[in-house]
């Protein structure tokens, strides 16, 4: 063989050699059945690479089918992990029967302790997801199964009771919706096509019947909105702070779960026993909803690129630190909190939630009695009432309830958003206060948790208040910041319930939940007062009767705003 036959033949084999390289797979899977404790075996998928014998594993748990997960997964297997996804009993092709929640402690508990008896496994556990798939991590961390180091759980609760009720409201389109998908649905049944009638309906004990079948567990949610023990089996609030796990926690203001999340964060990094767990907590606060994690357009309103963040890269960074002992590139062991500010759309970092080094300041409400509209009377200003001023009313009207967001043929309104869209059109409406302060001629700049303290009365026996804080744009875009609700008999207890007596003042506190802002130059800041979030929240009847009545009442509800009733907003300002 002359010379050129010799190279000839060596270009010919490392082509070979390539064209083989590229055909092996970079990460293999196989799918197999885990036992649980009572036989049922569940579907799980192992994603692992070639070379890779043994090593930490990362869990997901999943009603939503394991296969949609297969990016991901590769990825992490990539990264050097074994990474493993599940569907949840009853889900696609795992077997025995889907009750929401139910199982998902013992059944993440079996899991990770067969997970730890494989070969491949190197004794380290963690579990990752969103959502629901956030909530079978803490409900399977509750258990304290052995082998499991860390949980990553991104927009999602350790309270299902506080994940569909807020102040007394429950969040009725977010479950009914939820359960039409995710119920298993008799033979010729068919969901509703009216959802509005469907959401209206009274009593609401009734109303996954006017979804198109009965189901339960719905009903037995819809009928018990005190926080009552009921809903022991999916709450683990008050239990987490004895775990002792390293926790990644990443959510958006105006995520449904925003104020769980950041609850969660601040109660293991505050209360956790061990002191360990206290340091090794992470929070990431973007400005997205439930489904634009990461993402720069969120509703109406374009965060520009520094709000793309790569949540699995985020994921895969914090496992690669706690399961595979890789120092990160930068330390951020000083900056736990990562959190976004809209307005200025910037990144800060902080020790803790709320942020140190803001003040608590008050923005009182004033008007001559006549804040209906945004064309109404209505100011806000940093100065209680110092003489007499009229109280504003409006009437809530059950069967025509306040959009959450304005209805138009694009934004329907069972397609109703959590995210910020113009807030224009709702605030014509006459049953809508608006208090707007002057243009800002300096920029204000908040973060932490924002509440409004209000001096109210209804001629019902009970009533729903909703507040909204607003960022006003110089070309009259009506930014929504936040939104918080409180229903007036669960005024002093998410446990007893108490009904209103007609025309007596409360005071009430509304939470508006965590949230992150500049009020630029030129812009002004606004507050929104209603009757309904509808159909994000259930309408009020206005009855007190619960969920078992059938009647409903217009109510007439007032906001006072004296020099002895000084009804007001509290923002975590910058001095």
């Amino acid at each position: 063989m002359n010379r050129s036959h010799v190279i000839s033949f060596c270009f010919l084999l490392a082509a070979v050699q390539t064209l083989m390289a590229a055909e092996k797979p970079m990460v293999l899977s196989r799918t197999v059945q885990v036992p649980m404790r009572d036989g049922v075996l569940l579907a799980t998928d192992v994603y692992h690479s070639p070379n890779v014998e043994q090593a930490p594993v990362v869990l997901m748990r999943t009603p939503y089918n394991k296969g949609r997960a297969k990016k991901v997964a590769e990825r992490f297997a990539a990264a050097g992990l074994i990474a493993v996804v599940q569907d949840c009993r009853g889900k696609y092709e795992s077997e025995g029967i889907f009750y929401p929640y139910d199982n998902e402690g013992q059944d993440g508990f079996d899991t990770i302790e067969w997970l730890g008896r494989q070969a491949w496994c190197n004794g380290k556990i963690g579990m990752w997801g969103a959502s629901y798939v956030g909530a079978t991590q803490w409900l399977a961390a509750n258990e304290h199964p052995p082998g499991l180091v860390t949980i990553a759980p991104t927009a999602t609760f350790s309270s299902f009771y506080r994940n569909l009720y807020l102040g007394g409201a429950l969040r009725i389109s977010l479950i009914t919706r939820w359960a039409s998908g995710n119920s298993q649905r008799p033979e010729g049944a068919e969901v509703t096509k009216d959802w509005r009638g469907t959401l209206l309906h009274l009593p609401l004990s009734e109303v996954d019947d006017e979804i198109g079948w009965s189901m339960p567990w719905l009903e037995g949610m819809l009928t018990h909105p005190r926080h009552d023990g009921y809903w022991n089996r999916t709450e683990v609030t008050d239990e987490i702070v004895d775990l002792k796990l390293p926790m990644q926690h990443i959510v958006g203001y105006y995520d449904f779960f925003s104020r769980e999340s950041v609850n969660n964060f601040t109660r293991m990094q505050q209360q956790a026993h061990d002191p360990e767990t206290r340091q090794q907590q992470q929070l990431i606060l973007g400005p997205w909803d439930h489904g634009s994690i990461g993402r720069a357009k969120v509703g109406d309103v374009d965060f520009g690129k520094n709000a793309v963040i790569d949540a699995a890269g985020e994921n895969l960074k914090w496992f690669a630190r706690i399961l595979q002992g890789h120092k990160p590139e930068q330390d951020n062991a000083d900056n736990p909190v990562r959190y976004f500010s809209m307005g200025d759309n910037v990144w800060q970092n902080a020790t803790t939630w709320p942020p140190q080094g803001f003040t608590a300041t008050p923005f009182y409400l004033h008007s001559n009695g006549k804040a209906n509209t945004s064309a109404g009377d209505g100011s806000l200003d940093l100065c209680p009432a110092t003489t007499a001023e009229a109280a504003d009313s409006f009437q809530a009207d059950p069967d025509d309830p306040a959009p959450a967001c304005p209805v138009t043929e694009k934004r329907p309104l069972i397609s109703a958003t959590w995210a910020p869209v113009d807030q224009r059109p709702i605030e014509k409406r006459s049953d809508v206060l608006v208090y707007t302060s002057e243009p800002y001629t300096e920029p204000l700049t908040f973060a932490g948790n924002a509440q409004a303290k209000l001096f109210v009365s209804a001629d019902t026996p009970d009533a729903d208040w909703v507040v909204k804080l607003i960022d006003v744009h110089p070309d009259g875009f009506s930014q929504n910041l936040s939104v918080g609700i409180l229903r007036g008999r669960f005024r002093k207890s998410e446990q007893q319930p108490t009904p209103l007596k007609p025309g007596e003042v409360y005071e009430i506190t509304v939470d508006l939940g965590p949230i992150a802002a500049q009020i630029g130059k030129g812009h002004r800041l606004r507050v929104d007062i209603c009757g309904a979030y509808f159909p994000l929240f259930d309408r009020n009847p206005n009855t007190a009767e619960g969920p078992f009545g059938k009647d409903s009442k217009i109510s007439t509800e007032h906001v006072y705003h004296d020099p002895a009733r000084p009804s007001r907003i509290i923002l975590p300002c910058m001095p």
